[in-house]
């Protein structure tokens, strides 16, 4: 009877891109094929086809997505975000966080392998050119080991060229992200000259693109990347990976023609390795550093386990503990029901901050050094400066009145008008009678509407005389 053996942990105290005397091990993994491959690619073009297209599509005027750290003013989904709006901002930022944690203890690290954007370019993109221009991993290998010669030279130089091109348009895009496709727009038609600041951005970006997904490709995910350093905290024994099942492969044998075997169904092919993007052995063991649950593996093992008439699945979707006891997967864990009942009062505290959310939002201070003043007819008048702030897309004629006390608010020059996406500042005075004051620093509130629409309300003081 075959023993089972499961595999020693001596692959976790290196990375599998890095020799022994430090040096970089170049990846050439072979071209994947097989169903979840497929899978993969319908999804990576679905993924690409929303990326490069949500730039275009807007939402009452405003795009789908835009992050524009240099004005502070971001949207999303067609909502639009200034930084006044930071607490909404941090709650939505923090419910991401747990539903990633979340995610990660149940599904362990398959967006880096189907969602995640390096992945999509590096394999979906870049690794697809390389493979039409330079051949297989064989050839590839081949090819950097020759001389430099005719071939070399139009191949290699075919492909960085290629590289740039694709480099360009992803920052072309990726700045869409940022300022947005009508201001990018401009920057391409007025050229560089006009927009040094916005064309040199652009060439900063492509250099970043080309030299990742050229040069550094899969260190970003065992060095970079923040979620793939973090995922052996957010992992258990329960989390599903791809995991290697030791116990039926186990020990390894070659296949050996007209020779009976008695070893496990691990044939010691290799295959799970050559097709690897980032280098490692998957029959080291499950939750290895560098795997991003990408399932090459899967496709390559299980054409294997059809060519020698074996059961597929000696390399699969599994937790640990399964792999270990024999036991069937289960996704309802305490941890994952402590992590769903806080993603579930997160996502409602969002909820609640998106529905109460006003259209604009407004800042009133008394003028500084201005005292109240006294009319003929016995009010009390003070001088405020107003400030607001416009959370959609179209503009506002403003009017300003008292909600909570009886008085009269009389704008200084012409009517506020508070334009798209923008700022309106204002001077306004504002007559309350005296008898109607109860201390010399009362609190008022002051509604602007839109109309008949009050859309936004904020408190301040008035002063007046000493009772």
């Amino acid at each position: 009877m075959a023993t089972k053996v499961k595999p020693t942990d001596e692959f976790r105290d290196h990375i599998s891109t890095v020799d022994d005397q430090g040096k970089r091990v170049w990846v050439y993994p072979k071209k994947p094929k097989g169903k979840l491959y497929n899978y993969r690619k319908y999804v990576s073009y679905l993924l690409l086809a929303i990326l490069f297209s949500g730039p275009f599509i807007k939402i009452n005027g405003l795009p789908l997505l835009m992050l524009n750290v240099v004005e502070r003013k971001f949207v999303i989904f067609g909502v639009l975000f200034w930084p006044q709006d930071f607490f909404i901002l941090v709650v939505a930022f923090l419910t991401l966080v747990v539903f990633i944690i979340l995610f990660t203890v149940v599904y362990g690290r398959i967006f880096c392998g189907w969602i995640c954007p390096q992945t999509i370019f590096l394999e979906m993109v870049f690794r697809r050119i390389e493979y039409a221009i330079e051949g297989d991993y064989t050839k590839q290998r081949a090819l950097d080991k020759m001389p430099w010669n005719t071939e070399k030279i139009l191949k290699k130089g075919s492909k960085i060229i290629i590289f740039l091109a694709v480099s360009f348009l992803i920052s072309n895009l990726f700045l869409a992200y940022i300022i947005g496709v009508d201001e990018l727009q401009k920057i391409i038609l007025d050229g560089p000259i006009e927009h040094k600041a916005g064309f040199g951005a652009l060439l900063g970006f492509t250099g970043v693109f080309f030299w990742v997904f050229a040069w550094f490709r899969e260190q970003v995910c065992t060095i970079v990347c923040p979620y793939g350093r973090l995922q052996g905290v957010m992992q258990d024994k329960k989390t599903l990976v791809v995991a290697y099942d030791y116990g039926r492969g186990e020990p390894r044998g070659k296949l050996r023609k007209n020779q009976e075997r008695t070893e496990g169904d691990c044939i010691d092919c290799n295959q799970c390795v050559s097709v690897c993007p980032t280098g490692i052995d998957i029959r080291n063991g499950a939750q290895q550093l560098e795997c991003i649950n990408c399932t090459a593996c899967i496709d390559a093992c299980n054409d294997i386990m059809r060519m020698i008439e074996k059961p597929e699945g000696l390399i699969r979707y599994e937790s640990e503990e399964a792999i270990e006891t024999g036991r069937k997967w289960s996704f309802f864990t305490p941890r994952v029901m402590g992590y769903t009942a806080v993603l579930a009062i997160l996502l409602t505290a969002l909820t609640t901050l998106l529905l109460t959310r006003d259209e604009a939002e407004a800042t009133i201070l008394r003028t500084p050094g201005q005292l109240y003043q006294k009319t003929e007819q016995g009010y009390i008048k003070n001088l405020y400066n107003i400030s607001v702030i416009n959370k959609t897309n179209h503009d506002m004629p403003l009017t300003l009145k008292l909600i909570d006390k009886k008085g009269t608010i009389k704008v200084i020059g012409s009517e506020l008008m508070l334009p798209a996406q923008g700022i309106a500042e204002g001077v306004f005075f504002t007559e309350i009678a005296k008898e109607d004051l109860t201390a010399m620093n009362s609190e008022i509130e002051i509604g602007v509407y839109h109309g008949a629409e009050l859309i936004t309300t904020t408190d301040t003081k008035f002063l007046g005389p000493a009772n």
